[in-house]
């Protein structure tokens, strides 16, 4: 479970990122965050594995007090929760199973990570993580010959090789073409529904948001606007949250007729 109470995050200069947040995101849940830029989405998000540390109030990640955790203590947290990131991240010069290795360093002596001598488990989590997002014959590959998608498959790959309980993913398609970012949505939906995973999903096209996800999180300068289901989300919802009328240049539909 993640719980934020009354959970404030000011940055340098003044900023307000996330106002008073009370919200609750059950065990298994696929949430998408949607909300314009500046709106706290990756705020939100980053805090959950302490990236960015609360300014005031509560956050309560897997029964952990994450503004209480020590050094050790947030090693243990965020080796329970996956990242997903928007520029990839991954290691180019390497293949994509070494990359998905990576998700692996917290379960692995150093010793064995230094010298590139993963063990045989941790290359078979590698390999049925990379199975699960179809990208298993890639695995020699160097990461520098993949395409976008590809890549960002690798990067959910590695995410889940670190057996997570939680995955957060900081807008992962906005890089993608709209194709793409359907597949790339597709496998996290079914990685959360399969395995019982958290998923946590930042976004900006409201429609692929309603099309994937169990809830939708609207946030507007900081703050919570909207919080239920996506057939909830009409245009109504949608000015709600984005301080003006829904337009065709803000569907994923639109961009994949351009």
């Amino acid at each position: 479970m993640i719980r934020f109470s009354n959970a404030t995050v000011t940055y340098p200069g003044g900023v307000r990122a996330m106002r008073d947040l009370d919200l609750t995101i059950e065990p298994g849940e696929f949430v998408v965050i949607v909300g314009l830029s500046g709106a706290g989405k990756s705020t939100l998000i980053r805090a959950v594995n302490g990236l960015v540390p609360l300014t005031s109030g509560g956050l309560e990640v897997n029964g952990r007090d994450v503004t209480a955790l020590g050094r050790a203590g947030m090693r243990d947290l965020r080796s329970e929760v996956g990242m997903i990131f928007q520029g990839f991240n991954l290691v180019d010069r390497t293949t994509v199973l070494k990359n998905v290795l990576m998700g692996r360093l917290h379960q692995s002596a150093t010793w064995r990570t230094m010298l590139g001598m993963y063990s045989k488990s941790d290359i078979d989590v590698a390999a049925r993580a990379l199975d699960r997002v179809e990208i298993i014959d890639k695995a020699y590959v160097r990461a520098s010959n993949l395409s976008g998608g590809q890549r960002q498959r690798v990067g959910i790959a590695r995410a889940l090789a670190q057996e997570p309980s939680i995955i957060l993913a900081d807008e992962p398609v906005a890089s993608l073409d709209p194709p793409t970012s359907h597949v790339v949505m597709r496998y996290l939906q079914q990685i959360g529904r399969e395995l019982g995973i958290t998923v946590i999903v930042n976004l900006h096209f409201l429609d692929l948001a309603t099309a994937y996800a169990d809830r939708i999180i609207g946030l507007r300068d900081g703050v919570l606007v909207f919080d239920g289901p996506g057939s909830d989300c009409d245009a109504n919802v949608f000015e709600s949250i984005y301080g003006r009328s829904l337009t065709a240049d803000d569907t994923m539909a639109k961009q994949a007729a351009l």
